[in-house]
This record gives structure tokens, C-alpha cells and sequence, in this order.
């Protein structure tokens, strides 16, 4: 048997490693989008491999599969390591893809250059999700021979574009992957210093939305007035979605307000940069607003940039909506009531066509179990303060096709980051103590699991 004590030195000695080690990741620019240079993806996959292989795992292999338009999907790294006879089995889930850096002119330093400042580590990746890596590979290294669960490690290397290749790698590789718990090491703490299990996830829709009013484009002096531009009746389209109070109005989406904790209106606010003056849209708990009631965003629109204007009368306007799914709802059945919605609202009976896009599904982890128990036990122990069960407004779709895979399989959603990590931004950063806690609480709850404290 090990102790808390003696697992808690452990963390300490190996942490100036684990730091070294995702310093070193944080370097690969690892961006799976298409645009990108895709070898350094594959070169941040053989990077991971070796350190697991470091950590113990006995069997380590970097993997694709096909995407069902018949591409390759980006490579992943699968990593085993046997338990004792009878023993449970444990997936860790982290990937090692990154979004692109953005604008250079919002980093302080080098995206792909990791620094510190303070108590944070700085870079494209540091938090989402390489310091979910080495959460993993560092909680190995802290149990080591006293590892007593078989281990599964998968670190996908296409999160950040949707996992495409996601489904068709769990069935190819089920047998591998098949675990008594997953423990997905992608979301977030709820603020540095307090731990958090999240046990929500809202869903996805998105889809692409046109508006056309005319044939081809006419002189907005000799026409306007009797006809509106195509981007004046998007607007009033778009301001369709959302009734006085910002509460979304798309009938037939759900939308719910039983949340376990709220989010202090001063503390968002400093979290997020919101200008002063801005009163926050919706209605309930600013909790339920952000992590089980449904938003609608535009998140593009083409329409003719300043510089180019002239006095013509835009023909038709594009526009690509993001819809966030309450838990619970059918990404499916929220779909059809958007474009059911926006085909309805057509302003003066311009033409709206709705082309539909990506679809993930929320997550809800339902009843209490004996390894959420541990989680907590385990967050408690390590941050030496009691964890809060949150939702996340984001979504994590793959974590619905993992429940369907493997129905059996407790999932425990953890996570590195906290409301200052600013993943998918510039300037993402990790706090570096927080990782350390989070090396810790992984190692408790592994060594938990095993029943060996």
C-alpha cells in the first residue's frame, strides 16, 4: 500500500520534468487544420509516443484511420500497458493537436515559444490540451511499478477540427480501447485553486444561412428603398434568434436551468475582459445561461469589407450560425427547429436557404457513481479543498460517441484548465501549479482505483 503523503512527494520530484516535457510539445506547432503543415502533427504524435514510452507503456503505436470521404485522419498515439489479473482498466483520453496561433499582434511572446510568466506557462497548446498529455504521462511516472489498473492511453491528433476520423477509430480499435473508466483530461477546473468534475456538456449545431433578395447586384441609389440589401435583411433575420432579453426564441429548443453552482456576475466579467457598460443577455443563473440553456452565435458573414464599398445594393448575404445544444436534446431535433425557424422568418419574403453543417452531442453524466466519488476524493486530497460539479458550455462531442461504444464504461470528465487559460485565444497559458495539483489528483485516483491507498 501507498500513501497520500508519499504520492504527493513523488508529484513534487517529478513535476520539473513534466514541465521540460511540455515545453518541448508546446514547441511542435502541431495545428491539424488542413492549412497547416501536417508533418509537424506527425512529428508531435512520435513526440508523445516517446513519452509514454518512457513513462512505462508497454506497448505504444502512432495510428490513422480513413475518414469517411475516404481521406486519412491525423495520426493518433495508442498506448497500453497490462494490470494484474482482474484488475480494472483505465482509457486516458488527451489529443495533441492545437488551433492555429491567430493574430500575432494578440501574443505577448511567440505562440510556439513557451514562457513563463509568473506562476503560467505560455503557448499555443500549453493548456488545450498538451498539459492534458502530461497530466497523464506524469501520473505514470508517479505510480510507476505501483501502477496496479491496466492503463489504455489515447492522445487523438484531430480534436481541434471536429475528430472526423473519431468514430471509425473507435471501432477499429475498440478492443484496445475497451476500459472500465475513460478519463477525458479536456476541460477545465473551476478557477485556479478549486477543482471541478464536469458533469455537462452542451451539443452543436451549426449550418450555413442565405439571404437573397435580387438576381445580381443594383445601383442603390436609382433602387433602394423599395428594396432592402441583402445584409439589412440578414440582420433582421439574425435578430430573430434572440427575444429582448437575449434569451434564445427558436421554438422547440430546450433549454434548462438546474445547475449546482453559479458563476458570480464580478467574477465573470474579470474572467472573460467584458467592456464596461455591457449587461449580460438572458435570463436565470448566469451558470445556466453559459452550460445548460442553448446560445446562438454568428460566427462569419460575408459581406462586403469598407474599403470595398460602393453604392450598390448587396444581392444576397451569407452567415454561419453556431448553436450550442442544451444537455439532454437531440442535436438532430435542435437542427431541424433552427432552419425550421429561420425559413419561417424570412424578412419580406427573401429567399432563405439553410445548408446544414456540423452536429455534436451533449453530455450528461447522470447519476453519482463510485468513480465520480473517487474523482472528488481524489481533486480533494490534491488541491486540499472540496471540488464543485460544473457544466461547460462547449462542446466535446466525441464523448457521446464514446458512451455509445462502450455503454458500460464510467466517464470522468477532468481537466487542466481555469477561466484565465484563454484556450483557442491568443495568449493560451497553463498555470503551472494548477498541473502539478491536477499530476497529483490523476496519480490518487488511478492508485484509488487500483484499491492501493
Amino acid at each position: 500500500m501507498i500513501t497520500v503523503d508519499e504520492l504527493r512527494d513523488r508529484a513534487y520530484r517529478v513535476f520539473p520534468q513534466v514541465r521540460t516535457d511540455l515545453e518541448a510539445l508546446v514547441r511542435i506547432p502541431s495545428v491539424s487544420a488542413a492549412a497547416f503543415d501536417q508533418a509537424e502533427v506527425a512529428r508531435s504524435a512520435e513526440a508523445v509516443a516517446g513519452l509514454l514510452r518512457g513513462a512505462g507503456m508497454s506497448e505504444v503505436d502512432v495510428v490513422q484511420v480513413q475518414a469517411p470521404d475516404g481521406r486519412t485522419g491525423r495520426p493518433a498515439v495508442l498506448a497500453h500497458r497490462p494490470g494484474p489479473a482482474g484488475s480494472t482498466t483505465v482509457l486516458l483520453y488527451a489529443h495533441h493537436d492545437v488551433q492555429p496561433p491567430g493574430d500575432a499582434a494578440g501574443w505577448t511572446t511567440d505562440p510556439f515559444e513557451p514562457t513563463s510568466r509568473g506562476e503560467r506557462l505560455f503557448g499555443r497548446g500549453a493548456a488545450d490540451d498538451k498539459a492534458g498529455i502530461m497530466a497523464h504521462v506524469g501520473a505514470l511516472r508517479v505510480l510507476a511499478d505501483d501502477l496496479g489498473v491496466g492503463v489504455t492511453v489515447f492522445v487523438e491528433g484531430e480534436e481541434e477540427i471536429g475528430s472526423p476520423t473519431f468514430g471509425p477509430f473507435l471501432h477499429t480499435y475498440r478492443d484496445r480501447l475497451a476500459a472500465d473508466v475513460i478519463v477525458v483530461a479536456d476541460s477545465t477546473n473551476w478557477r485556479v485553486g478549486v477543482p471541478a468534475l464536469t458533469t455537462s456538456l452542451r451539443g452543436l449545431v451549426d449550418c450555413e444561412v442565405e439571404v437573397r433578395v435580387l438576381e445580381h447586384a443594383v445601383h442603390s441609389g436609382m433602387f433602394g428603398g423599395p428594396v432592402l440589401d441583402a445584409v439589412t435583411l440578414m440582420s433582421r433575420l439574425v435578430a430573430t434568434l434572440h427575444d429582448d432579453a437575449g434569451d434564445v426564441a427558436v421554438a422547440g429548443v430546450a433549454a434548462h436551468e438546474d445547475v449546482m453552482v453559479d458563476y458570480p456576475e464580478d467574477d465573470l466579467r474579470a474572467d472573460i475582459g467584458v467592456v464596461d457598460g455591457y449587461r449580460f443577455a438572458g435570463t436565470g443563473p448566469l451558470s445556466a445561461r453559459m452550460w445548460t440553456k442553448p446560445a446562438i452565435s454568428v460566427i462569419g458573414m460575408d459581406v462586403t469589407g469598407v474599403d470595398q464599398a460602393s453604392n450598390t445594393i448587396a444581392p444576397a448575404c451569407r452567415a454561419k450560425l453556431s448553436m450550442r445544444v442544451a444537455p439532454g436534446q437531440a442535436p438532430e431535433d435542435a437542427e431541424q427547429a433552427l432552419h425550421r425557424h429561420l425559413r419561417e422568418h424570412a424578412p419580406f419574403g427573401a429567399e432563405v436557404t439553410v445548408t446544414p453543417g456540423e452536429r455534436g452531442r451533449s453530455f450528461a453524466a447522470g447519476a453519482d457513481t463510485e468513480e465520480m466519488r473517487s474523482a472528488r476524493w481524489a481533486f480533494g486530497q490534491a488541491w486540499g479543498t472540496e471540488p464543485v460539479d460544473v457544466g461547460v458550455g462547449g462542446s466535446i462531442p466525441f464523448i457521446s460517441d464514446l458512451a455509445e461504444v462502450f455503454p458500460d464504461a464510467r466517464i470522468l470528465v477532468t481537466g487542466v484548465e481555469d477561466p484565465d487559460s484563454r484556450a483557442h485565444s491568443e495568449d493560451e497559458s497553463v498555470h503551472l501549479g494548477e498541473l502539478e495539483k491536477v499530476v497529483l489528483a490523476e496519480s490518487l485516483l488511478l492508485a484509488r482505483l487500483a484499491g492501493t491507498l
